[in-house]
């Protein structure tokens, strides 16, 4: 075996033995792509996004989950962002 794939080898050991660690949630990283399209002016995008998002927080749980209020006021918050972005005129009154 050459010096690589022992290399190679004890990184997949590393791996395996310590999981990636991440710092959001994936509903975390859906809101942001979200914020993301709406600021790229890609409503249907976004609109997806969203019921992806929504599906996420309104299925049961596998685990209870702390931050659910937190989490439905920003679904209903980017709700009402996408509403405003695709009626300006309303904003105006």
């Amino acid at each position: 075996m050459s010096g690589e794939d022992v290399q190679l080898e004890a990184r997949d050991r590393e791996a395996t033995r310590h999981p990636p660690r991440y710092s959001r949630r994936l509903s975390d990283k859906i809101l942001i792509a979200f914020h993301h399209a709406c600021d790229q002016g890609d409503f249907e995008v976004a609109e997806q996004l969203l019921h992806i998002l929504e599906m996420m927080l309104t299925r049961r749980p596998l685990s209870p989950d702390t931050n659910r209020r937190k989490n439905m006021e920003s679904l209903v918050a980017a709700h009402e962002r996408l509403w405003h972005l695709r009626h300006p005129e309303a904003s105006q009154l």
